[in-house]
């Protein structure tokens, strides 16, 4: 399966395109950012594609990230996810920044939990916790840091994430230390496309996976132009 994976939903604009026969990231890029992804994401897409060697129509299935993430950032990703989708006539689906952040710890088969955070603001995170053979302990969900440092109680977790070292800091004296602290900017593009490959696509849908609603909201005169989405809880 020839998998285009596509993440413009937090600091980063990455693309990647996956080959799951060889198991070979065959041409990917990333560039860190926290704003201009609309910008940036077409022609880098250009660039990957070339590199790879494979036209749009070849694909099996785009896999785009749906957020947490910044508003506008994502939209970036699923509009052009759901356009190449539509022109190559190839399905296109949606995976979460937690699940893919997740995703290559759970693969390492440890006993440890493990807990993604992403920065939400406001002393708040988008949070999930799974256990090390990705068993869920916490469904995803945007609370207070003080909150997430309940998740303690499921042990000494690996921790990952933007807001990694956030959780790593206000880590209680009196719990046993995170055995690993992975802060990272977004997810590696490469567990993208393989959550991409796993998922169905009947369920797994490109659409914004809103914890809450974005501080900048559009005036009601604009809302029919958008797309009609329910936000996930």
């Amino acid at each position: 399966m020839l998998i285009l994976a596509i993440d413009t939903a937090l600091d980063a604009c990455a693309a990647g395109v996956l080959d799951t026969r060889s198991g070979q990231l065959i041409a990917h890029e990333s560039q860190p950012m926290k704003r201009g992804h609309a910008e940036a994401l077409m022609p880098l897409l250009a660039r990957v594609m070339q590199l790879s060697g494979i036209g749009f129509p070849e694909l099996d299935r785009i896999a785009v990230t749906t957020g947490p993430g910044s508003f506008t950032g994502l939209r970036v990703g699923l509009s052009a996810g759901r356009g190449i989708g539509l022109a190559a006539g190839k399905p296109v689906v949606g995976v979460t920044t937690l699940a893919a952040y997740a995703a290559p710890v759970v693969t390492q088969n440890g006993d440890a939990p493990v807990m993604a955070a992403i920065d939400a603001r406001h002393d708040h995170v988008y949070f999930q916790a799974v256990s090390g053979n990705g068993t869920s302990l916490q469904r995803p969900c945007v609370i207070p840091i003080d909150d997430a440092i309940d998740a303690a109680r499921f042990g000494a977790p690996h921790l990952v994430g933007n807001a990694a070292e956030m959780l790593a800091a206000h880590w209680p004296a009196d719990a046993t230390a995170p055995v690993a602290v992975d802060q990272q900017p977004a997810p590696e593009i490469s567990w993208v496309a393989w959550l991409g490959a796993a998922v169905d696509p009947q369920t797994a849908l490109a659409r914004p996976f809103y914890l809450r609603a974005p501080d900048a909201k559009p005036q009601s005169s604009l809302m029919g132009a958008l797309d009609q989405t329910q936000p996930a809880s």
